[in-house]
């Protein structure tokens, strides 16, 4: 056994209350009602035979109209199960809200709001009939700051993407609907993501390469807190990991994810990411979505009435089937969807037909009739437009303000520049097609199926004729980037008093990106315009991931505005933060470097004769740890804009050295052994060691929002080779008025000061000084203080 001390520090500042976010924390899942929900599940599975078995835990793409469908068993009266594509909102639906996208909620560093947009989330997808919403998302992480699908997730921190993830598993299935994270695990790159072919061969998929550390300490960590917050599913990826296929990996699955984190809901497959039967249910595959394509296919792509075989011949036994089922149901009677679930929207099936561009022909394969009148969709947005609004807003971050040219102060004349400024020209349904569409128009999110149809969308343009009728200003636009990078900004009149310019970046499913400036002649767009307007140009980005920014150090761009994906009120939201309606309270989950190179991460792509050959698509994490801001630490490279960076109309300091109050005083190295491990893994992990508080004050003159950061670094000499110079440990957002100051609390857990041990396959507490550095940035530490481990 250990003894736990902290080293004494001078001048130590006592506060009687502390802020702590309102959010549920703790154990996601009431032990009591899992196990009464899993007693109805296996007193129904005693019911059934095998290819009653085969229908729960085999997708069907016949008869439903949902992105995935468990068909019903009307002998046993269960309804069957409607999955939907998130996690922006409903995308198979008509009047369902679109909400910020992933990267936007991480830039909030916001727990109020990131819960807040989990309850309203889930609230449509019930209302629409949905069971599982398929979100949260923290896998990608973001390993590849030109990752296609980077702008799902959260940010490419480990900690920040766990935060973020439980608490929207949390928000979710509190309002009785499942939540599946994926993508487990390792889906860092669109590129030959699953298996393809090319020239007449069939390729395997990339294989992601990583060692054990790697995926315990970084793309493991935010999925172990989805477990813990009790998410009723894992969505296994298309990828192979160190070159086994994901859904039918049995380290990954059984071993990790069943066993060590105690996971006790269903593994289901990304969509056709299924490659074997037998082999993937007995590594722990529970579910197979989307099932068969062709209708007289009744063998169910892998599974369904392979099932019984399996059973015949041996190869899966009937527990095996048993407890897949039983994984399948629990989740389903805990959240008490047995109980007067609403029915699927009956729009949702004309939906489908017209976002994949199929004939009414197919109706009676999906269980309608052409015969039937188009229904009315059911409206399920509520209020959440003014939640939307806001959390865009906090997410948006402010990288530059030279002379406080933000907020605006009723200028007479505003000139807007570019085509993401403009009202989408393509429709409102081109974020579920391709990039091709939308090229004018304000991007709220990226393509794909974690898109989402738009009822309505509020552009830039639209929201600043709005204001400017409003405030008696002259507003002139152009928003064809062509016209503007060859510097043709003619037609402005009169000479506006600032000049805003709108970027934006495409970023979808399917496909990495190819840049990492802002798309559609980005740079030349702004030199033009900062040209044009020397020391008032203003320039907004909204984009699916990081940008570098050459123009950003040039003296004519006064102001510089991230984003991000915002929703459908994207034109409302960035009006607030440009007026000061709302402060750009965001700060980033990211870093932004200044020059590309400056980056040590790249898209696995094998082009010429090699591409057709399986074993060279090899993706080789030979950095380890060292991704984003731990590699510009490790390194020593000074980013443009670092990790946590933001500003506001505000300024803040810490005023108090930390205050520490250790949560236990005699611990082992490792945690101690537990009989049953719960969701999540080992309970200890979770054991508060060290509680700090600090106090921060708002020393400007204007009431704004801050994010106090703990950042760790663990003890030089006894942590291994590998180990990061600092992470992330810890986070509170307040908003305080001019001159107030409030205390913080933050707690650290066993978990954050250890790292994991290949050899004893175990999270070690590192003996020696730990360094705690409390501050506003992972490069503008305030406060330090030293914990020590004897």
């Amino acid at each position: 056994m250990a003894y736990w001390a902290y080293i004494a520090y001078c001048s130590v500042l006592l506060v009687p209350h502390a802020y702590s976010a309102s959010v549920p924390t703790g154990p996601g899942i009431d032990q009591a009602e899992w196990l009464a929900a899993r007693h109805k599940a296996e007193a129904l599975i005693a019911k059934m035979n095998v290819t009653e078995k085969s229908i729960i835990v085999t997708g069907t793409l016949y008869g439903g109209v949902c992105s995935g469908n468990i068909a019903a068993i009307p002998r046993l009266n269960f309804g069957g199960v409607c999955i939907q594509d998130g996690p922006v909102g409903v995308r198979l639906a008509d009047l369902a809200s679109v909400f910020p996208a992933g990267l936007t909620v991480g830039a909030s560093w916001d727990k109020d709001l990131i819960y807040d947009r989990g309850r309203a989330l889930a609230e449509e997808f019930r209302a629409k009939g949905s069971h599982v919403l398929l979100g949260p998302v923290p896998g990608p992480l973001g390993r590849n700051p030109l990752g296609g699908r980077n702008w799902e997730g959260f940010g490419p921190d480990p900690y920040l993407s766990g935060v973020a993830t439980a608490l929207t598993v949390r928000g979710i299935q509190a309002k009785g609907v499942q939540a599946c994270t994926k993508h487990y695990i390792g889906n860092e790159q669109e590129t030959q993501r699953s298996n393809t072919v090319i020239d007449g061969e069939n390729v395997e998929a990339v294989s992601i390469n990583m060692d054990d550390r790697t995926l315990h300490e970084l793309y493991l960590w935010p999925f172990a807190d989805a477990v813990r917050a009790g998410t009723a599913s894992i969505m296994c990826s298309y990828n192979r990991l160190n070159g086994t296929y994901a859904c039918e990996h049995p380290g990954i699955l059984n071993d990790i994810l069943k066993n060590e984190l105690g996971f006790d809901g269903y593994v289901m497959s990304d969509w056709f990411a299924t490659h074997s039967g037998a082999k993937s249910i007995n590594a722990g595959l529970d579910m197979t979505q989307p099932g068969p394509l062709n209708l007289s296919d009744s063998t169910g792509d892998y599974f369904g009435h392979n099932l019984v075989n399996y059973v015949q011949n041996g190869t899966v036994s009937s527990d095996r089937i048993d407890d897949m089922v039983r994984r399948i149901l629990t989740p389903y009677f805990y959240l008490h969807q047995d109980e007067d679930f609403p029915t699927v929207d009956p729009s949702t099936l004309y939906i489908m037909l017209a976002a994949n561009d199929l004939p009414m022909s197919y109706l009676p394969l999906l269980g309608g009739s052409p015969d039937t009148p188009v229904p009315a969709a059911r409206d399920v947005r509520g209020d959440h437009a003014i939640l939307i609004r806001k959390l865009a807003a906090a997410g948006t971050v402010l990288l530059k303000n030279v002379n406080s040219t933000l907020p605006l102060k009723a200028p007479k004349a505003i000139a807007v520049f570019g085509n993401d400024a403009a009202d989408v020209s393509g429709g409102l349904a081109p974020f579920l097609r391709g990039g091709s569409q939308v090229q004018i128009g304000t991007l709220a999110v990226g393509g794909g199926s974690g898109a989402g149809q738009l009822s309505y969308i509020s552009s830039p343009l639209e929201a600043l004729k709005i204001r400017a009728e409003k405030l008696g200003t002259r507003l002139a636009y152009i928003t064809d980037n062509y016209q503007v990078s060859n510097g043709v900004l003619t037609g402005i009149y009169p000479a506006p008093d600032v000049c805003l310019v709108f970027l934006k970046t495409w970023a979808q499913e399917g496909f990495d990106r190819l840049s990492y400036e802002a798309d559609w002649n980005s740079s030349a767009v702004v030199e033009q315009v900062a040209s044009y307007c020397p020391g008032k140009t203003v320039v907004v980005t909204h984009s699916g991931g990081l940008n570098t920014m050459p123009w950003a150090t040039n003296p004519n761009v006064s102001a510089i505005l991230a984003a991000h994906y915002p929703g459908q009120e994207a034109g409302n939201s960035i009006v607030d933060i440009l007026y000061g309606d709302l402060e750009p309270s965001g700060r980033l989950p990211y870093t932004i470097a200044r020059s590309e190179a400056d980056y040590n991460t790249r898209i696995t792509n094998i082009t010429g004769p090699e591409a057709v050959d399986s074993s060279a698509w090899q993706s080789n994490f030979t950095e380890g740890l060292m991704i984003d801001h731990r590699h510009f630490d490790a390194n020593n490279i000074t980013p443009l804009y670092e990790f946590g960076y933001g500003l506001g109309y505000s300024t803040f300091e810490i005023t108090s050295a930390p205050q520490v109050q250790p949560g236990s005083t005699l611990l082992s190295q490792f945690p101690p052994a537990v009989e049953t491990l719960p969701p999540g893994g080992n309970p200890h992990l979770w054991d508060p060691l060290f509680n700090l508080t600090v106090t921060v004050r708002n020393s400007g003159d204007v009431e704004g929002a801050t994010v106090v950061q703990l950042y760790i670094s663990l003890p030089r000499d006894t942590a291994p080779d590998g180990t990061p110079v600092k992470v992330l440990r810890g986070f509170e957002k307040l908003t305080l008025k001019p001159g107030e100051l409030k205390a913080v609390s933050l707690s650290l857990l066993r978990r954050d000061l250890s790292y994991w041990d290949t050899g004893a396959q175990g999270w070690r507490l590192p003996k020696g000084n730990h360094s705690v550095g409390v501050g506003f940035s992972s490069r503008d530490i305030r406060q330090e203080v030293s914990l020590r481990v004897l």
